[in-house]
């Protein structure tokens, strides 16, 4: 069946699936979000500094987002809670103790390894469909090349 379908056909389809691709994807990562926040880190316990727990008992906010230690802190140890992750936030408790906790990812930079695999994936898929359509030209060339000179010795 997938023979019969002209260039143009394939082309159509192939912009319908990328487009509702990327429909999905960010419908998925804005769920994602409002998961993550509300849901997935209710349930985790990450090492903090000075074994202070106190953003599990009271409210608090966020001062810094998840974001990679440095290469400094991994190396010496400065810093605990680089050791279990290499991921860290800074939190404010409502009683105003300053905690650093442990994270899990930072979501930008799973954000830039998705995009940069997404990014190859098309790169390599768009160099294979140009080698295939100039094999095929080739080929087709060879072969009417090949029947024109049947025809013109007059074999038939």
């Amino acid at each position: 069946m997938i023979e019969t379908c002209s260039k143009r056909c394939m082309l159509l389809g192939t912009l319908c699936l990328g487009m509702l691709t990327v429909i999905v994807l960010i419908v998925e990562s804005r769920l994602a979000e409002r998961l993550s926040s509300s849901h997935r880190m209710k349930n985790k316990t990450f090492p903090t500094e000075n074994n202070s727990t106190c953003w599990v008992y009271q409210p608090y906010k966020v001062i810094s987002e998840c974001h990679p230690c440095s290469d400094f802190e991994i190396r010496s140890k400065s810093i605990g809670v680089c050791i279990h992750t290499s991921f860290k936030e800074i939190l404010k408790c409502e009683n105003g103790e300053t905690v650093t906790r442990s994270c899990d990812r930072v979501a930008y930079l799973e954000k830039w390894a998705y995009w940069k695999f997404t990014i190859w994936s098309f790169v390599i898929g768009a160099a294979s469909s140009i080698a295939v359509m100039l094999r095929m030209r080739v080929l087709n060339y060879r072969a009417k090349r090949r029947a024109r000179q049947i025809l013109s010795n007059g074999a038939i």
